[in-house]
């Protein structure tokens, strides 16, 4: 297991200075974070990152993400050139030394939550997303002003309609389709750098607002792992997207994929899911705070040869820290010291 941590790059207030004090920790998961989606990351861009991240005493080995254009996702003509810049990332990627690769096929909305700052019991702060809110949220009604968190930065109101409205006729099997095209093109690059490529779980793993998702559970997993049988095509294990579902049993997922050798990146991460479909809120990294036994998971990850890397992943907002939503240091450090304690419990069980 090599224990790592998401940063935001240079206007992120959780350095990696603080990240390297963290026991434990191994490498840096990050991003060029200034070039539009679709073009080419230079290779300045991604050195400044190697060195930043060296600096501090830390690998630079995951990218999190490459974002997927659009019109890769739709089908479009123009795939093919973003495509090919892709290709060209992963390549400049691993030139760095990056040895795997985090990313999603998720139409429009790369996550959905209904509030960033919902306060829970103890007087922390979380992510949750309520299906009674959603419900009264429709981006193709034209009176409606209700927006969910995240859409703003991404689109105006009108551009959000459009291409919502380009996905009419892409249904999940075109979607399937076109997954199955990027990755026939991009799995080989893969190999041949020896990155792995990791797709991460759609969020949450149920369709919003008639959009397909298609990585939802055990059996998309198998889909998506045969489209394309090499094992430089594999997955990231995100456990709040897959666990805000009840029907997916999360440590069962994590023993068969591991044994596979097919899990290349894990987000662990505990949610409380809500009863008779209403949501789900996002707890601390405990078992007991929330559904998922995280004990459970870590076991069937170790006991079936997984080495690949783990983050914590969205933590609470703790002890009057503020920024970016989820992604405070303080709760995803506690959370990386609860992973380092039950990695080091399952090892010494044997």
């Amino acid at each position: 297991m090599k224990l790592s941590f998401r940063w935001y790059g240079a206007n992120d207030k959780v350095t990696p200075e603080y990240i390297r004090q963290i026991p434990g920790m191994y490498s840096i998961v990050t991003a060029v974070y200034d070039v539009p989606v679709g073009e080419v990351w230079s290779r300045e861009s991604i050195a400044a990152l190697k060195k930043r991240t060296e600096e501090a005493g830390l690998a630079f080995e995951v990218v999190e993400s490459i974002p997927v254009h659009e019109d890769i996702k739709l089908g479009k003509p123009s795939r093919d050139k973003y495509i090919e810049n892709y290709c060209e990332n992963i390549r400049r990627t691993a030139e760095a030394g990056v040895k795997c690769i985090c990313y999603n096929f998720m139409p429009v909305f790369d996550w959905t939550r209904t509030q960033l700052d919902h306060v829970l019991e103890d007087g922390s702060t979380s992510l949750v997303y309520y299906q009674e809110h959603v419900d009264k949220v429709n981006p193709l009604w034209g009176d409606n002003d209700l927006t969910l968190p995240g859409w703003d930065s991404s689109y105006t109101r009108d551009e959000l309609r459009s291409v919502i409205a380009e996905y009419n006729n892409v249904s999940g099997e075109v979607l399937w389709d076109n997954l199955k095209y990027f990755l026939d093109k991009i799995i080989p690059v893969a190999a041949e750098c020896d990155v792995n490529m990791a797709i991460h779980g759609d969020d949450p793993c149920w369709s919003i607002f008639g959009l397909p998702r298609i990585i939802v559970d055990e059996s998309s997993l198998d889909r998506l792992l045969s489209l394309v049988d090499d094992r430089h095509n594999g997955i990231t294990l995100c456990t709040g997207s897959l666990g805000c579902s009840p029907k997916n049993d999360v440590p069962a997922i994590a023993a068969k994929y591991a044994a596979m050798g097919r899990i290349h990146f894990v987000h662990l991460r505990n949610v409380e899911v809500l009863e008779n479909g209403r949501g789900f809120e996002e707890r601390a990294h405990l078992s007991g705070c929330g559904s998922l036994d995280m004990f459970a998971i870590v076991k069937a990850l170790h006991d079936n040869g997984f080495d690949g890397y783990i983050r914590p992943d969205h933590g609470r907002m703790i002890w009057g820290e503020t920024g970016r939503a989820g992604y405070g240091l303080y709760d995803r450090a506690l959370g990386a010291a609860y992973i380092n304690g039950l990695w080091e419990a399952v090892e010494k069980m044997g």
